[in-house]
């Protein structure tokens, strides 16, 4: 399985992002798929995960309320729409599939990563 993510980039506090995950080489729908992400000199962070039918939705409580994870099955992809970003939530996000705990550990596939920059 290969993931790539994408929709990064730079904004201004309080703006919005939607990152995608796309999944080739094996149907990705029966796979839990989540998000992380790591910022400069910290370790890497579990933001959210989504089930293979996208019913069962964890999200760290730094989140919470703000991001919105989803996925589109014929697509192949997840999507993570990240609303009223903080300077907090800069970091590299990167998606990972096969499981949905928050333990990095758990997963083996990881996409390349994609750089989201909030601005004061």
């Amino acid at each position: 399985v290969q993931l790539q993510a994408s929709g990064g980039g730079l904004v201004q506090a309080g703006g919005s992002l939607r990152l995608s995950c796309a999944a080739s080489g094996r149907t990705f729908s029966s796979c839990g798929t989540a998000w992380f992400r790591q910022a400069p000199g910290k370790e890497r962070e579990f933001v959210t995960s989504i089930d293979w039918s996208g019913s069962r939705k964890i999200y760290a409580d730094s989140v919470k309320g703000r991001f919105t994870v989803s996925r589109d099955s014929a697509k192949n992809t997840v999507y993570l729409q990240m609303n009223n970003l903080e300077p907090e939530d800069t970091a590299v996000y990167y998606c990972a599939g096969d499981s949905l705990g928050s333990d990095p550990v758990l997963y083996v596939y990881w996409g390349q990563g994609t750089l989201v920059t909030v601005s004061a």
